[in-house]
C-alpha cells in the first residue's frame, strides 16, 4: 500500500470504528494496522502531509 492509504487508514481508525472491524473491511490483519501505527506515529502531522500533496 502506499503512504496514502496508509495514513487514510490510520485516519480512519480515529474515528470511532473498531480496529478489528477496520482490519477486516481493509483486508488486512490487525498487526499490520499496529506495525503502522508504531512505523507512522504522529498521524496528525501525516495527514496534513497528505492533503498538502492534493
Amino acid at each position: 500500500m502506499t503512504e496514502h492509504q496508509i495514513v487514510s487508514i490510520l485516519k480512519e481508525a480515529e474515528v470511532d470504528i473498531p480496529i478489528k472491524e477496520l482490519c477486516r473491511k481493509q483486508g488486512m490483519g490487525n498487526s499490520t494496522f499496529y506495525k503502522w501505527r508504531e512505523k507512522y506515529g504522529d498521524i496528525k502531522i501525516l495527514y496534513i502531509k497528505y492533503l498538502k500533496d492534493f
